[in-house]
């Protein structure tokens, strides 16, 4: 895991920029420049520990800047006959490049972000991986060209703060976090998940290199489950690959409990496994169960517990690593508990994340499929119905609203959006989010699966893991995000997936790793008391803070705001007072 940063033209504050990524990248940092273009590393030591290793590297006038892990690199190297100097994954991008050009992406398992530059060709080829697990940024304007891990680093070159994006606003107030090429900065874009770009001769080109495989192929439940296993295990082995300790996050639910079951099963040794929980507000801790779990696969359990104190101490360093507004409160604790796992000298860990969405994890899932066999008896229109479901997916509105609307026919809405004042909206709905959905509408389970996929999982849960975890210099891995168990899951006939209870399948795979308390407890989110304790903390002063920037901003209804804020303190509307702190906050500390 590292930090990367270029431009294509000279900076006399290149230097500080790329010191803005040392988190990322603590052991090695150096930058180069060639034909006028810069470009910079910082380096996070996993795969082959060597100096060898060390970016920028440069091979036959062909450099790279790479940040992130190829778990098929030494398969690369037999099946594609590839002569490498060094040992690293690094090398392997180099020669593909050379044999293939850009089209060989979709030969790569892992995750990804990078430059190559092209000495002769004087040209940029960047790429993203499959679902956006390491992040990508970039500017271009005026023929001035800047990609970073960071947007702070883009900021620091610019030398002055972009105005803000309203466009990822709206996106924000419904979905928590902004979406698509959206940053919150206008001229700041996030390279999107699958895709590549090209850079030559002054034109920026962007082009997608791959979409989930939604040919209905498995109809047996017996060989989707051994299937299922399969590429799960070998998925957890080929994350395994590390010439560092390698632990993993146990949260005491079935998806990181059975990573960390297989794991154990693999590995010729104890491993260390890692978890998070409350010392108030016990009904937010899962330190029982994540300790059932460590005692059934004996591991080297950790537990971390943590108060009101430890929260508001990581408040604001937790919104410095996010760099813009995200509203997952869950990133305070995940800063907590990573900052401990560094420190305890672990470098990488496994993590579940991906499970929910491929297996039908989520509680809405039900709900929703539920509304759709209604619909179709009452012979409405089938795609006004899953067209205004997109914007529901992790919505907090009551199932009675939610059912009227279907009823009559009327859209979804996302209630948070209403708190926008009628002008506002006008203003920042003017371009509607938009989703390359490559799934067939005719399956609504496949299309809410991708769904969250594409948003929840791939805007919102990837980007907070990132970005905190490497704020503590740790890498995650996510085994349930291979690209093989991706497309095979999604072969999987729809009924099959469904079954009596969410997650049917991989539940029916777990019982054979991990204990049945542990599989047939109710889901619950990696959540914490944090309305709670911001209301202790700061009191009156979160309603002050959002008014004042309101005042400024004009951005929302008054009224509901306050309303908002009255709510929260009897355990209402409390992720919406949360997304309102976070980005008032953050305006303040950027615009103000």
């Amino acid at each position: 895991m590292c930090g990367i940063l270029g431009t294509n033209f000279h900076t006399n504050s290149f230097k500080e920029a790329l010191e803005n990524l040392n988190n990322r990248g603590p052991d090695f940092s150096k930058s180069v420049e060639i034909d006028g273009n810069l470009f910079g590393h910082t380096r996070l030591s996993i795969i082959d520990l060597d100096d060898e290793a060390n970016q920028p590297m440069i091979f036959d006038d062909i450099l790279i800047v790479f940040n992130g892990e190829i778990y098929n690199y030494k398969e690369l190297i037999k099946s594609e006959q590839l002569i490498c100097n060094t040992s690293s994954d690094t090398e392997v991008l180099i020669r593909l490049y050379q044999k293939y050009g850009v089209d060989f992406l979709n030969k790569l398992n892992g995750m990804f972000a990078f430059c190559i530059y092209d000495i002769k060709k004087k040209s940029f080829f960047c790429a993203r991986d499959r679902y956006g697990k390491k992040p990508f940024f970039y500017y271009f304007k005026d023929n001035k060209f800047i990609f970073s891990s960071s947007i702070n680093s883009i900021i620091k070159i610019l030398g002055k703060t972009p105005n803000i994006n309203k466009v990822a606003l709206s996106q924000y107030m419904q979905y928590f976090v902004p979406l698509n090429e959206n940053s919150f900065y206008k001229d700041i874009f996030s390279l999107e998940s699958s895709s590549y770009m090209l850079l030559n001769a002054k034109e920026l080109t962007i082009k997608r290199f791959y979409k989930i495989n939604t040919y209905k192929a498995i109809k047996n439940e017996e060989e989707a489950l051994k299937g299922i296993e399969k590429l799960l295990i070998k998925s957890v082995e080929s994350r395994l690959v590390s010439d560092v300790e390698v632990g993993t996050l146990l949260s005491g639910g079935i998806d990181s409990s059975l990573i960390s079951s297989l794991y154990s099963k693999l590995s010729s040794k104890k491993i260390n496994t890692f978890s998070i929980g409350y010392d108030e507000y016990k009904n937010y801790c899962e330190l029982d169960f994540a300790q059932i779990t460590a005692t059934h696969i004996n591991s080297n359990h950790t537990a971390v517990t943590i108060g009101k104190k430890d929260f508001i101490e990581y408040f604001e360093d937790t919104l410095e690593a996010l760099e813009q507004p995200h509203g997952d409160s869950a990133a305070i604790p995940l800063n907590i508990l990573t900052r401990k796992i560094h420190n305890m000298g672990i470098k990488t860990v496994l993590s579940g994340e991906g499970s929910d969405e491929l297996f039908l994890g989520y509680d809405n899932y039900a709900k929703f499929l539920k509304y759709y066999e209604f619909e179709k008896s009452l012979n409405l229109e089938q795609n006004s119905f899953l067209d205004s479901i997109i914007g529901a997916l992790q919505n907090n509105t009551k199932e009675s609203e939610y059912l009227r609307r279907i009823i009559k026919k009327e859209n979804l809405y996302n209630s948070f959006g209403e708190i926008f004042t009628d002008i506002q909206k006008k203003r920042l709905f003017k371009k509607v989010p938009t989703f390359k959905n490559p799934t067939p509408k005719s399956d609504p389970v496949d299309w809410m699966s991708y769904t969250d996929l594409k948003v929840w999982l791939g805007e919102s849960l990837l980007s907070k893991v990132d970005r905190i975890s490497m704020r503590n210099s740790l890498e995650v891995r996510t085994p349930f995000l291979d690209y093989r168990l991706v497309d095979y899951v999604f072969s999987i006939d729809s009924k099959i997936k469904v079954g009596d209870t969410n997650k049917y399948l991989l539940k029916k795979i777990a019982s054979k790793y991990i204990p049945q308390i542990i599989i047939n407890r109710t889901k619950k989110g990696f959540n914490s008391p944090f309305n709670e304790w911001i209301h202790e903390e700061y009191k009156d002063d979160i309603l002050k803070t959002i008014l004042e920037v309101n005042s400024q901003t004009e951005f929302f209804n008054v009224e509901y705001l306050k309303q908002i804020y009255e709510l929260s303190k009897s355990r209402k509307f409390k992720q919406h007072l949360w997304s309102l702190f976070i980005f008032s906050k953050w305006y303040k500390k950027v615009y103000m």
